[in-house]
């Protein structure tokens, strides 16, 4: 690992080449002896990641079969790439194949290799002491991408995976450390360094507005809940984004026990990853900011610790939302709804989007569903749909719509209370909680719940990702957003 990437012009840096597994072949000015030499290898195949060094010096990357390379497999070549280039001790590279892709797919492939490189460029060592036995990061990697629109997305593309890799932090970071006014003091070092605004809705101020669903799910804890409120107000919004407004809400349980409705056999084992879609929109409003999107964005984070003690909530307690809607609580697990139902209403009459968008770990359902695979999502406005599934395919962060019908919001129903948080019958479990969220969603705003319980973390490391938090999420909202201007 690296302890940054940067991009620097080099134009004597050694050169990293490109070549196809199934076309193994330099452009007439690349080639000379050595580089033939190393190509020719019976050792290279030019297998996709593939890394060898020339003895002058060049870096040959292979990209596999060219009928197969997309931008998919170019994450995946940056993310080898990055481990190659550490165990060369490369310390300045230079990118001399940028030509050889089509117009038209230049950025595209440029911004996938630099998020490969990025993602792949990130481990958890920052809790390590002294007895640590991992290897000492190497320093800073100088990448000289060249000019044009391959350079202009390798560029681009180490942004975004920064920002998925502040959100990996935010994620990985404990309980003992990241209660909900650690992440708010987060969020405030946000706004200052990118030029946001901050607002908190503190514990008492919850009280006072009736939110009764951070009140209960927090109450609990000596770490009180609260909701913290990034915007982000462009100084020039373009033509296509003029009126719009997006809002986006993350989960942000930095610790779930489950409370009286306890988690057992070894349950709560990494339920510090219950904040990962508000770690998600966190990296997303990191990159928005950066990037300076003409568009109007704001963000919405309900942060709580659910914990058991004589002042927690119980299982029958019944308890009055922002909205004025009743809730009777027949599993104080299934607490995420709980805090999302007041910010999403909240969100809704205060900020007045045009488009909202939610993520959070909210079942195991949607797991049993779709595995680690992809990320389940409900909405039924036909252009946001086709708008998030847009983005799904362009980053690759995978999501399968689900139903959500009037059977399953009448399955929310209670006997003494407007709805009930968790049926308990385990029937259309991943559906429940975007069922329940439905009846805190103002109808004039599209919206869509996105599920990421299963792709949030992952328990062994891949080309992108070590185990540990993936960062899933950020990637999918910042295209989002750049497509509504």
């Amino acid at each position: 690992m690296f302890d940054r990437i940067t991009t620097a012009r080099a134009p004597k840096a050694p050169a990293i080449l490109a070549v196809y597994s199934d076309d193994r072949s330099l452009a007439k000015p690349d080639r000379n002896a050595a580089r033939d030499a190393a190509v020719a290898a019976a050792s290279f195949r030019a297998e996709l990641g593939e890394t060898a060094a020339a003895s002058d010096g060049t870096v040959l990357l292979g990209l596999g079969k060219k009928a197969d390379f997309n931008a998919k497999a170019a994450r995946t070549a940056g993310a080898r790439l990055v481990r190659g280039l550490e165990r060369m001790k490369v310390a300045k590279v230079r990118v001399a194949f940028g030509d050889m892709f089509a117009a038209r797919d230049a950025r595209e492939l440029g911004q996938s290799l630099g998020e490969g490189l990025a993602l792949a460029n990130w481990r958890v060592d920052m809790f390590d002491g002294k007895s640590t036995q991992r290897t000492p990061r190497a320093g800073t990697l100088a990448v000289d991408a060249g000019a044009g629109a391959f350079a202009d997305g390798f560029a681009r593309g180490l942004e975004v995976g920064a920002s998925v890799n502040e959100a990996r932090r935010i994620a990985a970071t404990p309980p003992n450390i990241c209660t909900p006014n650690w992440f708010a003091g987060e969020a405030k070092k946000l706004a200052r360094a990118a030029g946001l605004s901050f607002k908190l809705i503190s514990f008492n101020d919850a009280k006072k507005l009736g939110m009764g669903g951070i009140v209960a799910v927090g109450q609990g804890s000596d770490e009180k809940s609260l909701i913290a409120i990034l915007e982000y107000k462009p100084k020039r919004v373009s033509a296509k984004a003029r009126g719009k407004t997006l809002a986006l809400v993350g989960k942000t349980l930095t610790y779930d026990t489950g409370g009286y409705s306890l988690k057992v056999n070894n349950g709560m084992k990494g339920m510090k990853y219950d904040k990962c879609g508000g770690a998600a929109v966190f990296g997303a409003m990191h990159a928005i900011a950066h990037a300076k999107l003409p568009l109007h964005v704001v963000a919405l984070f309900p942060a709580a610790e659910n914990m058991v003690s004589s002042n927690a909530y119980r299982p029958d307690d019944i308890i009055t939302m922002y909205n004025g809607t009743t809730v009777e609580v027949t599993n104080t697990d299934a607490e995420g709804r709980l805090v999302l139902a007041d910010a999403i209403s909240y969100g809704c009459e205060k900020y007045q989007p045009t488009t909202m968008v939610e993520l959070s770990t909210l079942t195991g359902g949607v797991v049993t569903a779709l595995g680690s695979w992809s990320a389940g999502y409900f909405c039924d406005d036909a252009k946001l749909r086709d708008a998030i599934e847009s983005a799904a395919e362009r980053t690759g962060e995978k999501v399968w719509r689900l139903p959500l019908w009037k059977e399953h919001k009448d399955h929310m129903k209670s006997q003494h209370a407007d709805i009930i948080n968790s049926n308990p019958s385990r029937l259309a479990h991943p559906i429940q909680g975007a069922a329940f969220l439905d009846f805190f969603v103002d109808k004039s705003v599209p919206f869509a719940h996105i599920d990421i319980a299963g792709v949030a973390n992952s328990e062994s490391a891949s080309d992108l990702c070590v185990a540990g938090p993936t960062g899933y999420g950020v990637r999918l909202l910042v295209d989002l957003a750049e497509g509504m201007c």
